[in-house]
């Protein structure tokens, strides 16, 4: 029984994340949800506690229960690790879409960023990031090529780059992150799958390996819906 609480859970949960139930909108009735899925009600009100609980829905007295977005943390504002280990250590299941892998010449922008000159090449690798089938980030990464000539071998949706470099002697042991909050282009809208407008954050980020090398240069898109941050400091 309550792996089928969980189930129920689960289920609601996705259609949520999927927008079958807008945000802000009304859940359907426990008993109608029971109807649906032929099940008791009191099975339908745990997996809906749960689901209060998780920070999905919130309950009102005489209104019923409203769908809500439970945002994810991101703590990668202080902490250099994958995105797939920080949604792991979540219990979240992440995915990786590679949308786009190619050798270019940097623009002076790349070079400044990676200290390259003209005649430098860069590995540009485009990926989305999605949490529980939910588009939560695009990230477009700049690698040096004369660093990582063999990088374009690996497939980045199901590795981490930050353990490949890591393989290769190379890891990014300090990172300088930039934020800026936009509103969403048109393009960046209909990745994501927000509306034109809508707030993003905006991360600009530069890893240096223990030698001092610059080896990434990365701008990376968030949802401002799904996403919150955490900036911890320590006061000396």
């Amino acid at each position: 029984m309550f792996n089928l609480k969980l189930q129920f859970s689960a289920i609601l949960k996705q259609r949520i994340i999927d927008q079958t139930y807008p945000l802000n909108s009304l859940l359907p009735k426990e008993i109608e949800l029971a109807a649906e899925f032929n099940t008791s009600r009191p099975t339908i009100n745990h997996a809906i506690h749960n689901l209060v609980q998780q920070g999905f829905l919130e309950q009102r007295k005489r209104l019923g229960t409203i769908v809500k977005r439970n945002k994810i943390t991101q703590e990668f504002t202080h902490v250099i690790q994958s995105y797939n280990q920080e949604m792991d250590n979540k219990g979240l299941k992440a995915i990786t879409k590679v949308i786009s892998f190619d050798k270019i010449n940097p623009t002076s922008e790349i070079q400044s960023a990676l200290n390259l000159s003209t005649s430098d090449s860069v590995f540009k690798l485009v990926r989305l990031r999605y949490v529980d089938t939910a588009p939560i980030v695009e990230v477009t990464t700049y690698i040096p090529t004369k660093l990582v000539p063999d990088l374009n071998k690996i497939d980045f949706s199901q590795a981490s780059l930050y353990d490949e470099l890591r393989k290769r002697n190379l890891p990014v042991t300090h990172v300088t992150r930039k934020l800026e909050v936009k509103k969403a282009s048109s393009t960046i809208s209909k990745t994501l799958k927000i509306k034109e407008n809508d707030p993003v954050f905006y991360f600009h980020s530069y890893g240096d390996t223990k030698k001092d090398q610059k080896i990434e240069y990365s701008i990376a898109t968030y949802r401002g819906d799904l996403n919150s941050f955490i900036i911890d400091l320590n006061i000396n």
